[in-house]
């Protein structure tokens, strides 16, 4: 699938697939420009500046953010008024071992850090909620998207074919070059060119997904690879330990 277009005149990315009148909430993530806005990784010293800025478009305060201490594993936290702050100045304060949160709180604003794993984000405008996904391929492997929807229907009654879901940018087939341990999780599904193996983050939770009951045409995928553009988005594969992270951001308003 084709690259789609980087915003013009923005530094962040927001999906018009999210932008019907309906819909009542903010969907974005950021890109390098805006800079680095992890507190643990890369060069951190601006990054709660950064934060501020970048939110303030959206008239949200940085210091309501609900952020997690990423693990690259299957937890997902059901995030609720008391989670608002954690993680927003500090990450020693971050949601402790979470990967992704769901909410049908307003104003609640959730944040994930991402350069090269794959930010999902989950909208059900019929029961007012939201999810958003930090997939690696750990996480992914462990059908992280699919089991926070199945959370959604336990907890909010949302129905898998009502759901709207986003991919932001991450490493996409393109260069993701993998093992051939990989065969063992993903059986099927890796990309095979020149006796080397890659894996598509985005491709791969699009079938999870779509298992799980999601229509096809619900899902929005912006397709960015993070290492083609690694100009515009911090990759990690390219950039190494030194890397900044990029902020998805999901909030019901």
């Amino acid at each position: 699938m084709p690259q789609q277009a980087l915003p013009q005149n923005k530094p962040y990315y927001i999906f018009e697939g999210f932008q019907q009148s309906n819909f009542k909430l903010t969907c974005t993530f950021t890109m390098r420009r805006l800079g680095n806005m992890s507190l643990s990784y890369g060069d951190t010293k601006g990054s709660l500046e950064n934060r501020k800025m970048f939110l303030a478009e959206f008239g949200i305060d940085y210091q309501d953010l609900v952020c997690a201490k990423q693990v690259h594993g299957s937890s997902i936290k059901i995030a609720i008024e008391e989670d608002k702050g954690k993680g927003a100045l500090s990450y020693d304060n971050a949601v402790e071992d979470t990967d992704a949160f769901i909410t049908n709180k307003k104003n609640l604003p959730l944040a994930i850090f991402t350069a090269d794993c794959l930010p999902i984000f989950l909208y059900d405008p019929n029961t007012a909620s939201i999810g958003l996904i930090h997939a690696g391929w750990r996480s992914t492997k462990e059908h992280i998207s699919d089991k926070a929807i199945r959370l959604m229907e336990q907890r909010f009654n949302t129905r898998p074919q009502d759901l709207y879901l986003g991919f932001g940018a991450s490493i996409k087939g393109c260069c993701y070059e993998v093992g051939g341990e990989f065969i063992d999780y993903f059986s099927g599904d890796l990309i095979k060119r020149d006796s080397r193996y890659y894996l598509d983050l985005a491709k791969i939770n699009r079938k999870q997904v779509l298992d799980a009951g999601v229509q096809e045409g619900n899902i929005f995928d912006s397709n960015i690879c993070t290492s083609c553009k690694s100009e515009d988005f911090f990759s990690y594969r390219q950039e190494g330990r030194s890397c900044g992270r990029m902020m998805s951001l999901i909030m019901l308003r």
